[in-house]
């Protein structure tokens, strides 16, 4: 697993590298959005109709009106009188909704296929909450019925029988009649103001009243999720997820990136690192098919995740790193006259510094490229080769594939004399000073680190 931190540049290479892919996924996406907003969520309308609840109320008696405005008793009455084919009260309860507003409002909602249909349910919802709630309030104050009532009728009763009391008392002056006359207007006082503070605290007569504030007005607009928000949302999370993916991929990149990494896989010795130029790479010819076709339109057949170029020296020191290479070769099999050139398939960076390499070969050392498919590796058949040198590049293999291509140079008898790694660097100068004739010796040192890598 890679365990480097994902930062900016990471995601600006995918942006740079696959954009088309992330694109195409988009415009995916995209449909998908409009596909749901035509099947799963097709255009609807809301309208609200507010109902004012005079009185005083508390929450929780706000949140019981709201209750009763979405019963199954209001919208089977409101589907009735719509008189809508195919709508009942219970198709209903997923197209109203009622919630509590400030000032004892309660604001009624109806969504519909159209502006004109949401606007005659939440007006006829509105209209038939406030008869069932007013028919409620009615039953519940009835004369016969109320307990308040007959309170009124024995306090009415006991206030005669206190007026008969005073009249039978004495009528004389005596300080007896005028006290027992006194705390008889007294009780009778008490009672009035009993009664008037039992009317003020009657929920009846407070809470009586409710009114539809009006028409619910015709909606201008669909309601949430509208299509181009559900077309822009599939876009957006098609868009993510691929991104997210790709960054997931680089974080589960088991390629190796490190040439000690490399050695060890291939189980031998690196001989130096050698220098590619990244500009006008030679032209392979192209895979054909649907599928080579498909991947090159959507910027697939290119990897994003190389290791960016790096800056290089002039071209003489470039020819000195391959020099050094076949040097080293020499010291390590001195009578050695040929050997096998393993490249992977698909390293186009390995395969030209394998030709190069092949070039600088000097002094009787012949080198024969082959390149080695990952999947299934054969290398040929031992003939007069003295071993296998494996050129390669970095970031690009895993270690069960490098180990692999092992075992294909064992099968065939061939001894893997050393590593080659081959990274690209931007374009050499076109003139560079001091140039090395073809016929230059190179006095072996030992290996140092100049511009663009380890020789």
């Amino acid at each position: 697993m890679n365990e480097d931190t994902i930062r900016l540049a990471t995601i600006g290479r995918i942006l740079r590298w696959r954009w088309r892919l992330l694109v195409a996924l988009a415009m995916v996406g995209a449909l998908v959005g409009y596909g749901a907003s035509v099947a799963v969520f097709p255009t609807r309308y809301t309208a609200s109709a507010p109902v004012l609840l005079s009185g005083q109320w508390e929450d929780r008696e706000l949140l019981t009106q709201v209750d009763i405005a979405t019963s199954s008793a209001v919208l089977d009455r409101t589907a009735a009188a719509l008189h809508w084919s195919g709508v009942s009260g219970t198709t209903l309860q997923d197209r109203v909704s009622a919630k509590a507003a400030d000032g004892n409002i309660i604001k009624i909602s109806g969504t519909a296929d159209t502006p004109t249909r949401a606007q005659h349910l939440s007006d006829q919802v509105a209209r038939q909450f406030v008869a069932f709630a007013t028919g409620i309030s009615a039953s519940s104050t009835d004369p016969t019925t109320s307990g308040t009532e007959a309170l009124r009728k024995q306090v009415a009763e006991i206030d005669r029988r206190i007026s008969a009391l005073a009249q039978a008392a004495d009528p004389g002056k005596t300080v007896e009649s005028v006290q027992a006359r006194t705390e008889l207007e007294q009780l009778r006082s008490s009672l009035e103001d009993a009664m008037q503070k039992l009317d003020q605290a009657d929920p009846a007569t407070d809470k009586a009243g409710m009114v539809v504030m009006g028409p619910a007005p015709r909606p201008t607009g669909e309601a949430p999720p509208t299509r181009p928000q559900l077309i822009g949302a599939g876009a957006l999370l098609f868009f993510v997820v691929a991104l997210i993916g790709h960054l997931v991929a680089a974080r589960m990149n088991r390629r190796l990136r490190t040439e000690p990494e490399i050695a060890a896989a291939l189980g031998s010795t690196l001989l130096g690192t050698v220098d590619v130029p990244a500009e006008k790479p030679a032209r392979r010819p192209r895979s054909r098919g649907p599928r080579a076709l498909f991947r090159r339109l959507l910027g697939t057949d290119t990897r994003w995740d190389m290791p960016a170029p790096r800056k290089s020296g002039d071209q003489a020191g470039s020819r000195i790193r391959y020099r050094r290479v076949c040097a080293r070769l020499k010291e390590r099999l001195p009578g050695a006259q040929k050997l096998l050139v393993v490249v992977p398939d698909g390293d186009e960076t390995a395969r030209r510094a394998a030709g190069q390499l092949a070039g600088e070969a000097k002094n009787g050392l012949q080198l024969r490229v082959v390149e080695v498919s990952v999947d299934q590796p054969t290398v040929p058949d031992r003939d007069t080769e003295s071993g296998a040198l494996v050129v390669l590049s970095a970031s690009r293999w895993t270690a069960e594939e490098l180990a692999g291509i092992a075992e294909a140079c064992a099968d065939a008898r061939l001894e893997v004399v050393g590593i080659v790694v081959a990274g690209l660097v931007l374009a050499h100068p076109t003139r560079s000073a001091g140039q090395l004739p073809d016929d230059a010796t190179l006095t072996l040192a030992v290996p140092g680190h100049g511009t663009g890598g380890s020789a």
